[in-house]
């Protein structure tokens, strides 16, 4: 009793370690009682099972019951014990119900409730007492279930409880605990459920096969807990074979495990088996095709029996392949188009592997076996569904060829390319009918898939289309795509909306890798120089892009160079060859290795012509045939195979001797890798001519009488080496002809061929010595060779897509599509990509077509088509400008188009050409800020005289417009307001302030368009207002940009001022365009002189252009450009420099003079230069004198504005002082002065001759800080003094004397000033040598005034103050010795006594009592010989 305590209080402890309360204990008892009631029910329901056995005469009840009831006895004392007791104890009684073949299915299903509810509930874990034996007790008992079947409902009852049971099993806690062995059974089980129930009922058929799935998914999802393993189940460099099937352990397992049974009546006693259908035997019976790992059977099964791992996980995945191969056995033919192909199995099993590799798909490559098993038996099974006929099959295809793309690319690169080249592009391209195009659909599906794969074209590019054995994969797949996107004759279908799919998505991978940092994106050419064998050459580092990057584009470069040696070699072989030496891909002196490599591995090569090579009897030839079967690697193929191989690379010559020499070499490799079977070369010679023969036989349809199996073997006895060879191999070898012929005609070319057995076996070979798999990154390596192969088709594809695209969804497609092909011909290499996708844009912008202008703004909003197209167009235009060169034109012509739709925004109009508002485009979100949208549709353009740089933009676009009696709808403004919000996205006026951003070359080439479409109208051709309009405001445009690009200007000018000056010289009436140009250079020179000293000179020359406009136009312009002028000179004064500038200047000035309108404000600007010291300079003081004399003179303005020019004249003399010039620059600037101011004395207004000569007289006798030379004086009195005293006396006494009022004033202004001027200099001129002719000039000056007759009147006032200077003169003469009578003891001067009489002689023309009133001591013998002389010249006689 103690001991029975003690072990109550220890099972007690435990379970409260355990954490199991009583309540939970006796709810556990409660619910395995109530299952054993329940089964106990339905028992006793049962008329065989309701009374009780009577055995010996004794009454006893059957051993399924008792044991029930026996448990039912025990349970409630294990309240606290049940992960104590063993789980055997309460789950055999339901156990042996399941396994009795005497229990009919009601009683059995109802057991296995019992255990599914037990498993469910949580008692077994790892805690419970024999838990793992107990769950290894269940597997047995479930998948051994035995039970009568009475109706087919119960059946399937039972059936689908055993699944649940089952699952529940791998649920589990303790399913760890499961071996090799169990789980294998599992899937056994469920699989023969899965395939009985095809006769069953539909829920039993979908719980089945959900089950088999939720089985293989608990397997693989054990995969991550397996470390990595290292044994191979193939040895290495073996490939499997797949003639040499082997048992696999579910085929074992289902071999040998208990099968359900059912009577075919209630009351039969006898339990039948139940076939399992033609699957189900075949499940039974067949092989599945995949090697064992080494060791004895007795090895496997021990390791069959240890927790299962990975042996079961290559056991569950060979039997799903096995199932891939049923139709080869159940002989439904191989052929695609089949229609007799049962596809639910394949498909089923196909379910299966997808699940399989996404749960373990990142780590299979851990384990060499379930990698092994992949790589062969899986993929080749892949490759052959591909070609399935059922777009179901082909669909789970190829999503398992994409998780293991995702999961191991690296281990599977050929694979991958026999799929994409063997498969999608070989269906792709097939024409037969609805059942192809539904492949064809499901593949493009598939392909699009690849395409959203950031990293797929990547990857395909660099490991396919740069290896130079593989196929051009990435190109192939672009070129399908492009093609597949084309509608020929027909609407879009979905097949055109998946190719273009792909295309977009592999264009935004492109671009979005693009905007990552990229060292070295564009490839530089390959220069080899010199023959190396690049066949096998190999990169040092696949992990490193600094190492591959540059490796794989030399070999892509190097394979287009072969290709186009092939092309030219199957032409003219020689020339091909030639070619091939050229560019050092061939030893200049060629040798059998180097052409039996580019024989075998070169694409595209001709196999006819290979084939005649190779069969050539000449020695150099044979070696290069010899060579080429040493390229082979026949290693455990079969011969048959091997010769498929060998047979395929070319085509085998006609000749029997070239035959016999081929396969001689044949022969010779062939033993060498498989020596097993055959004894020498010879019987492996004999042998392949046996089968080239029977193949001939087999399968030419001229051939009546077949060769049997027999005649082949006796054909072939005694050849190997004197003995028979095995009638198994010549058995295999006759089965394979018989279904597959051996083509002696190969494909040529380098297209997509048929993956066959000998295809896929060489593919192995060749894994094996493959270059590892180059994983890309979101770095653009490769993306620029990309690019350069798809851009044009691409962008050919997406442009038919829009053109025909009916709906909004397509539209926004084909616009990803666009702006990505435009962010990648960004860059100087694909410029003309870029400029046709803009042309292709504005195409479909309708602006570009007349007729669809004419149907108004509203037809251009209401197409989405358009709308989308030209948001796309300026969003290029902004983004990528730098980059668009002929483009230009046709986004020009689309802005017209909008102008004339009157879409522009009033950011362009108003601020265009305004550098310091930037064309900010807030100052004009829409429009409608600024006008009424209601309006927008019944505006008018108004002819507006504008003189602001964009003025005229206004006359055109502007949406302020003149009221008009048709208000439009509401819907109608909503759709205008659409269109400006819409047209306000494309920031068109970025386009001309960003232009300051462009590269020089695409400037350019904007300019140069501007130019183009706003030249002068073409002679005889009827220009409308519209035209001239659209002309002006590109015009306009141009000037915008000129300005924006100051900077630059040195780069534009010559353009813009060629075409500005042509427009202003070719002009003869005013018009808009003219005044345009001739302001536009105006505003250019304001805008730019601040900024360019160096072109001021430049800047300022081309205003002289003005200069030459013709005289109505001038005219008609005049006021406006001196205005203009103005406004240079104010603002830009000190940047002019030289004196060509400054004669641009005055010359523009000059002429306003005799303007009414314009002289006004050309004084004002002219003053604005002289009343300012500063502005005044060397190089254009003389330049402003001209013109303030220009002014003075002109008598179209008042005499006060002539008399102001005169003042500006005179203030400018101190000026010249302050110059600091040499003393002959400061004199000669002083006569230019005095010359001007000479000019205007003889002006008919009385006011300004006066004022002329009185500003003569301040700048002659007031010369302070201005010293001029004696020479400098002479040329005053010469030049301007007699020129002023001169043209006076010709006026006084000319006809038109009397238009010239007062002139006596004037003369009296004029004779005081040389009179008193020649006193101020009289000292110093008397120095000089010619003096004497200085005086006389003074004197006779003074003689014509003293008796001028002024309108044939005396002028006594003249007389008297002639007489009066004549006076003060002779005596300041006298006083300083400069007139003395010369003595002629003395020895005087002869020149002095000249002067002496001279003077005398003139004087007393004025009045003869001067020289006695002055020299009254040399008076007396004078005056004798004068009285002598002239008897009556006592006085000055008037004329």
């Amino acid at each position: 009793m103690s001991m029975g305590l003690e072990m109550n209080f220890r099972v007690e402890a435990t379970n409260m370690e355990l954490g199991i309360s009583v309540a939970e204990g006796c709810a556990l008892a409660c619910m395995v009682n109530s299952e054993i009631g329940a089964v106990l029910a339905v028992v006793r329901r049962n008329i065989r099972w309701g009374g009780d056995y009577v055995i010996e005469d004794e009454q006893l009840e059957h051993s399924l019951i008792q044991s029930l009831k026996a448990l039912r006895k025990q349970i409630f004392s294990w309240n606290l014990q049940w992960h104590a007791v063993d789980p055997s104890i309460y789950l055999k009684p339901f156990l042996d119900v399941i396994q009795s073949d005497e229990i009919g299915a009601p009683i059995t299903g109802v057991a296995l409730s019992s255990i599914y509810k037990i498993l469910t509930f949580g008692v077994l874990d790892s805690t419970t007492v024999n838990g793992k034996d107990a769950l290894c007790l269940v597997v047995d008992a479930v998948t051994s279930c035995r039970f009568e079947v009475t109706d087919s409902a119960s059946e399937e009852v039972v059936l689908m409880k055993i699944l649940q049971v089952l699952l529940a099993c791998m649920k589990s806690k303790v399913s760890f605990s499961l071996n090799d062995q169990h789980v294998c059974t599992i899937i056994n089980t469920c699989f023969r459920i899965v395939h009985q129930a095809r006769t069953k009922g539909e829920l039993l058929q979908r719980i089945a096969r959900h089950t088999m799935h939720e089985l293989v998914k608990c397997v693989f999802s054990h995969l991550k807990d397996i470390p990595p393993t290292e044994q191979t189940l193939i040895s290495e460099g073996e490939p499997s074979n797949n003639n040499k099937p082997t048992t696999s352990g579910i085929e074992r397992e289902s071999n040998s495990s208990p099968e359900v049974k059912h009577s075919g009546s209630v009351n039969s006693s006898q339990s039948n088996s139940i076939s399992m259908g033609p699957v189900g035997n075949l499940v039974d019976e067949s092989m599945v095709n995949v090697r064992q790992s080494e060791g004895s059977a007795t090895d496997q099964e021990t390791v069959m029996d240890e927790p299962y791992g990975l042996d079961c996980m290559v056991e569950v995945l060979q039997f799903l392949c096995s199932l891939l191969n049923i139709v080869e056995h159940i002989g439904i033919p191989n052929r695609p188009n089949s229609t007799e192909f049962d596809e639910d199995v394949p498909l089923f099993a196909l379910g299966l592997i997808n699940s399989a590799i996404e749960l373990g798909g990142p780590i299979i490559d851990r384990h060499p076996k379930l990698l092994t098993l992949i790589q062969d038996e899986l993929f080749r099974n892949l490759m052959q569904f591909g070609m399935s006929m059922s777009p179901l099959i082909l669909s789970m295809v190829c999503n398992i060829i994409l998780n293991l793309y995702l999961y191991l690319r690296r281990e599977l690169k050929l694979q991958l390319e026999a799929f994409f080249s063997c498969v999608i592009l070989r269906l792709a391209q097939s024409k037969h009918g609805d059942s192809f195009y539904q492949q064809q659909e499901v593949l493009m599906e598939a392909l699009v898939d690849f395409c959203r794969l950031k990293t797929s074209m990547a990857d395909m590019y660099a490991n396919f289309d740069c290896d130079i054995t593989c196929s051009n994969v990435f190109e192939d797949l672009g070129n399908l795509l492009s093609k597949s996107t084309f509608p020929v004759n027909s609407p879009l279908s979905s097949m055109h909306i998946l190719s273009l799919e792909g295309l977009v998505a592999v264009m935004q991978g492109i671009a979005e890798r693009a905007g990552n940092s990229i060292p070295n994106m564009v490839p530089e050419l390959l220069d080899i120089k010199s023959y190396a064998p690049f066949w096998t050459e190999k990169c040092e580092d696949y992990a490193d892009p600094s190492c591959w990057v540059g490796f794989v584009r030399t070999k892509k470069q190097i394979k287009k160079i072969l290709m186009m040696g092939a092309d030219l070699f199957n032409r003219d072989s020689q020339t091909g060859l030639e070619l091939l030496q050229r560019k050092h891909l061939l030893p200049d002196v060629l040798d059998p290795p180097s052409l039996a490599c580019f024989f075998r591995y070169a694409l595209g090569l001709d196999k006819t012509v290979i084939g005649d090579f190779l069969g050539n009897h000449d020695e150099f030839w044979v070696k290069v045939l010899h060579e080429f079967a040493q390229t082979f690697d026949f290693q455990g193929m079969s011969l048959d195979a091997a010769l498929r191989l060998f047979l395929e690379t070319f085509r085998l010559p006609g000749e029997s001797q070239k035959i016999q020499r081929v396969l001689e070499a044949f022969s010779e490799r062939y033993f060498e890798e498989c020596p097993q079977v055959l004894a020498n070369k010879d019987a492996a010679l004999l042998l392949s001519y046996s089968i080239i023969l029977l193949n001939t036989d087999l399968h030419n349809t001229r051939v009546k009488k077949k060769m049997t199996e027999a005649d082949f073997i006796r054909n072939n006895r005694h050849i190997n080496g004197g003995d028979d060879l095995p009638r198994e191999f010549l058995l295999d070898i006759y089965n394979s002809i018989t279904k597959n012929e051996i083509r002696m005609t190969p494909e040529q070319g380098a297209g997509f061929a048929e993956m066959t057995a000998s295809h896929w076996i060489n593919l192995m070979h060749r894994s094996q010595t493959a270059p590892p798999f180059i994983a890309c990154d979101s770095r653009p390596f490769l993306d620029h060779d990309m690019f350069a192969i798809i851009s044009e088709p691409t962008l050919a594809a997406i442009s038919v897509v829009y053109d025909h695209a009916d709906h909004e969804e397509f539209y926004k497609l084909c616009i990803d599509g666009f702006l990505a092909v435009a962010q990648l011909s960004a860059c100087p290499e694909f410029m003309e990509v870029l400029d046709d996708l803009v042309v292709s844009l504005c195409k479909f912008t309708t602006l570009l077509d007349p007729s669809r202008m004419d149907e108004g703004i509203l037809a251009f909003v209401d197409d989405t088509k358009a709308m989308m197209a030209t948001l796309s167009v300026f969003t290029v235009a902004n983004k990528y400008g730098d980059y668009i060169r002929a483009g230009w034109k046709n986004i020009v012509n689309c802005i017209i188009g909008l102008r004339k739709l009157r879409l522009l925004p009033d950011s362009l109009i108003n601020n265009s050409g305004d550098n310091k508002s930037s064309l900010d485009p807030s100052d004009g979100n829409h429009v409608a800020k600024n006008a009424s949208l209601s309006h927008a549709l019944a505006r008018t353009a108004s002819v507006q005289k504008s003189y602001g740089l964009m003025g005229r933009f206004s006359q055109f676009l502007s949406l302020d417009a003149e009221e008009s009696s048709a208000e439009p709808t509401p819907e109608e403004v909503a759709v205008l307001q659409r269109a400006h919000q819409t047209i306000q996205k494309c920031q068109i006026d970025n386009i001309f302030t960003d232009s300051v951003f462009l590269q020089s070359d695409s400037l350019l080439l904007l300019v140069q368009t501007l130019i183009a479409v706003s030249g002068p109208p073409k002679k005889g051709k009827n220009n409308s207002f519209e035209d001239e309009d659209t002309t002006v405001f590109c015009l306009e445009l141009l000037i915008t940009v000129t300005l924006f690009n100051r900077d630059r200007i040195s780069l534009l000018w010559p353009g813009v001022y060629e075409h500005m000056a042509g427009i202003v010289q070719s002009t003869i009436l005013p018009c808009s365009l003219v005044e345009k140009a001739v302001f536009g250079l105006l505003h250019i020179a304001q805008r730019l002189l601040p900024y360019k000293e160096e072109l001021a000179d430049e800047l300022l020359k081309s205003l002289r252009v003005i200069l030459k406009l013709d005289a109505r136009v001038a005219d008609a312009y005049c006021e406006h450009i001196t205005q203009e002028v103005a406004v240079l000179v104010k603002a830009n004064a000190m940047c002019i420099k030289s004196q060509a500038g400054w004669r641009t200047i005055t010359s523009l000035l000059s002429i306003t003079a005799r303007h009414p309108e314009a002289s006004e404000v050309g004084f004002e600007a002219l003053f604005f230069i002289m009343s300012d010291a500063a502005h005044l300079s060397p190089a254009n003081y003389i330049l402003c004198i001209d013109a303030a004399m220009q002014f003075a003179e002109s008598p179209v303005g008042s005499a006060e504005r002539s008399i102001h020019a005169l003042k500006l004249m005179t203030g400018s003399f101190p000026c010249i002082a302050q110059l600091e010039l040499p003393p002959q620059e400061s004199a000669d600037l002083w006569i230019r002065l005095l010359l001007g101011l000479t000019k205007v004395c003889s002006n008919q207004r009385e006011e300004v001759r006066n004022c002329a000569v009185l500003s003569l007289q301040s700048c002659t006798l007031g010369v302070e800080g201005l010293s001029p030379p004696l020479t400098s004086w002479v040329q005053c009195f010469t030049l301007v003094i007699y020129t002023v005293i001169d043209d006076l006396l010709e006026i006084a006494l000319g006809q038109r004397s009397r238009e010239y009022l007062n002139m006596e004033g004037t003369m009296t202004h004029a004779l005081k000033l040389m009179c008193r001027l020649f006193l101020q200099l009289l000292g110093d001129l008397s120095t000089m040598a010619n003096f004497s002719k200085l005086w006389l000039g003074v004197l006779t000056r003074m003689e014509n005034y003293a008796i001028v007759k002024i309108r044939r009147k005396k002028c006594d006032k003249l007389r008297n103050l002639a007489l009066e200077l004549l006076k003060e003169i002779l005596l300041a003469m006298k006083t300083k010795g400069v007139l003395v009578k010369p003595s002629i003891s003395a020895g005087d001067n002869g020149n002095d006594n000249e002067m002496w009489e001279s003077t005398w002689l003139h004087v007393n023309n004025i009045s003869s009592a001067l020289k006695s009133e002055l020299f009254p001591d040399q008076e007396s013998p004078q005056k004798e010989i004068l009285n002598s002389e002239h008897p009556d010249s006592g006085t000055v006689q008037p004329q």
